[in-house]
């Protein structure tokens, strides 16, 4: 917004005499003495504005209504006739002065003298001179307008200054003013928005002191609830007290009572653990009556796309009190085609008939085997050692009795995740009556007459050495195998990867009986244990479940090749580990002074699970086709050896 200008700002802007007078040279002829001052040096002559003067005489006119004028002209001597200039001056609204000057002239009407003659010199001295006192006249006229002038300029400046400074005072103020109106108004917006701010708050806090209120109602309803309460339950406290002494005393009857039971239980425990100890004692007499070592025949069923034997080939008789009992004995029938062929006649048939503790048919399933055993399981949770394998030709079932068939599935689980499943199942039971147990497993097979780990993991082979039977320390009849890894087991999936890692590190070959043959003796080993603290009776016993390799006899009409050689020497080595084996046997039960145990390192391993303190249990597995009758004679006549063997008392391992 353009501030209003004050009036006199105005008169300031318009009223300019900055120009001094400036006296202008004549022309005429005269001496300087005599004219003080010429009319062509006269400045800013002032005459009204729109008004002309015609004349010789001088007419000045002061107007204070009317804008100042102020005129100056310089009049030229010309022969005849003089110019009368006009000069006007605006110096503002409210004080202004008009000057009107007019140059000595010829009036019209006036007759002129005529002019003189150039010989009249005189006469033209006294015209000059007439006319020079007009030029005085008029120059004295002109002298006092400029003063008046001059004078009323200097008041109007002073007043110009005076309004001036008053005008920059006020401006001043105006600044200040406007400067504290924009504070003003600025803190106003302030206020404002404070005042906002509190109302906002007061809405809140109206909001607070409405719940406050609530919450007070609330409180105060549940004072009177809990007060309420309070007096039900002084009340109560009262009936409590009362019925609190005649508790007190029916404590110290029921303290009484406890001390007779705990007398009792102490008692029934002592009773408890002489029967355990009693239960141990015939469990082990028990297994001493079916005999130290025993001999189970199984016989693997058909597969399928296999040929059905003739009926009269596989015959399990029953025992003297008839088919109820499970089978104990075994037949085998055969006629040689070739005698037939020699003679003309048929050739006779020849049956060759076994015993032994228990027979298993084809149709036997892992269970019911299991159930056979599981008595022989738990003595070496007793402190008895006990070792379990599996003897008999390539294909004739040893892998699929000892660790199972299909993974997953629980009708096909061999025995070693089922025995497991036993101890751990029993030793849980046991835990009650103070007994804690322990299991770490290992699993080797023997190769070649080579110990070989069958739970090295791939960063570990080849990494740990070899594989060597040692004595746990000087003095120790503990055997350990060097290098090789024992795991803690205690429950159920560790023994799964335990035995998968196994599967998969097992040396497998093809061969004429078997797709998939073990060409290795595989011994899995279970360390348990035992102890119970609170006697301080402890135990120990290992369990040895062990799938032999296929026992073969070699055929000496056989081209040999490189893979041939090979097997050949894998033959070689297992039958000589089996029949180690069997001398060992023989030797226990002939009670022999020296037994061969190192001539093999499957004896050497097995040597604390054979002893005399050992329990054993063959398992000797035979293949039901006539092409396989050969070798299932051999294995069952080794097998029946063995089962007329009889081995020393066994003797548990405590401390």
């Amino acid at each position: 917004m353009e501030p209003q200008r004050s009036p006199l700002s105005e008169v300031k802007g318009n009223v300019e005499l900055k120009k001094p007078l400036v006296k202008a040279p004549t022309r005429l002829p005269l001496s300087q003495r005599r004219l003080k001052r010429r009319p062509d040096q006269m400045e800013d002559t002032l005459e009204p504005q729109k008004k002309r003067i015609r004349g010789l005489s001088t007419v000045t006119k002061i107007a204070p209504s009317r804008p100042v004028t102020s005129a100056l002209n310089t009049v030229p001597q010309t022969q005849g006739q003089t110019t009368a200039p006009k000069v006007t001056k605006k110096t503002g609204p409210r004080c202004s002065t008009t000057i009107t000057t007019a140059a000595t002239a010829p009036v019209l009407g006036v007759k002129r003298p005529s002019k003189r003659p150039a010989w009249d010199l005189k006469g033209q001295l006294v015209d000059l001179n007439a006319e020079l006192r007009c030029y005085h006249e008029k120059t004295q006229t002109l002298d006092q307008e400029n003063q008046q002038l001059r004078e009323q300029l200097k008041e109007t400046q002073q007043q110009a200054t005076a309004l001036g400074s008053k005008h920059r005072t006020l401006e001043e103020e105006l600044t200040r003013l406007r400067v504290q109106t924009e504070h003003g108004q600025q803190e106003l917006g302030n206020l404002k928005a404070h005042v906002l701010e509190l109302e906002e708050q007061l809405g809140l806090k109206e909001g607070l002191v409405q719940e406050l209120q609530k919450e007070q109602l609330e409180l105060q309803e549940e004072r009177r609830r809990l007060a309420t309460r309070l007096e039900d339950q002084e009340r109560r406290l009262q009936a409590s007290e009362a019925a609190l002494s005649c508790s007190q005393v029916e404590v110290a009857s029921l303290r009484q009572e406890t001390a007779a039971q705990a007398a009792l239980l102490t008692e029934r425990g002592e009773r408890l653990h002489g029967l355990e100890m009693e239960r141990r004692r015939l469990h082990n007499q028990l297994q001493e009556l079916k005999g130290n070592i025993r001999v189970f025949c199984r016989v693997r069923p058909v597969l399928p796309g296999e040929p059905t034997p003739l009926s009269g080939f596989l015959q399990f008789p029953s025992g003297p009190n008839g088919p109820s009992n499970p089978p104990t004995r075994l037949s085998l029938s055969w006629s040689d085609e070739r005698r037939s062929t020699l003679s003309g006649a048929p050739a006779p048939t020849t049956r060759h008939d076994f015993s032994f503790d228990r027979v298993f048919p084809p149709g036997s399933r892992q269970e019911e085997v299991f159930e056979e055993i599981s008595m022989l399981v738990q003595s070496a949770l007793d402190g008895y050692p006990v070792c379990i394998f599996a003897y008999g030709q390539t294909g004739s079932g040893k892998t699929f009795t000892m660790e199972g068939g299909l993974e997953g599935d629980p009708q096909t689980e061999g025995l070693i995740p089922r025995a497991l499943r036993h101890l751990f199942s029993v030793a849980q039971e046991m835990s009650v009556q103070g007994w804690t147990y322990n299991f770490v497993a290992s699993y080797v097979e023997i190769y070649n007459e080579t110990v070989r780990d069958l739970l090295a993991t791939r960063t570990r082979k080849g990494q740990g050495g070899e594989c060597e039977i040692r004595r746990a320390g000087p003095g120790s009849k503990e055997l350990t195998v060097t290098n090789a890894r024992y795991v803690p087991v205690s429950c159920e999936k560790e023994v799964e990867a335990l035995l998968h890692l196994a599967h998969q590190n097992r040396a497998v070959a093809r061969t004429a009986h078997n797709e998939r043959s073990s060409r290795s003796h595989s011994v899995f080993q279970l360390q348990i244990y035992g102890e119970h603290t609170g006697r301080g009776l402890q135990c120990m016993a290992p369990l040895s479940l062990v799938d032999l390799a296929g026992s073969e006899r070699l055929d000496p009409g056989l081209a040999l090749g490189q893979e041939e050689q090979k097997r050949l020497r894998e033959t070689q080595a297992i039958n000589s580990s089996l029949s180690t084996l069997g001398l060992v046997i023989m030797a226990l039960s002939n009670k022999e002074s020296h037994v061969p145990y190192r001539n093999s390192k499957l004896t050497y391993l097995l040597q604390n699970s054979l002893g005399g303190s050992a329990k054993m249990l063959m398992f000797v597995n035979i293949s039901p086709l006539e092409e396989n009758f050969s070798e299932s004679l051999n294995s069952l006549r080794f097998a029946s050896k063995v089962n007329q063997c009889v081995i020393g008392t066994a003797q548990a391992n405590r401390k």
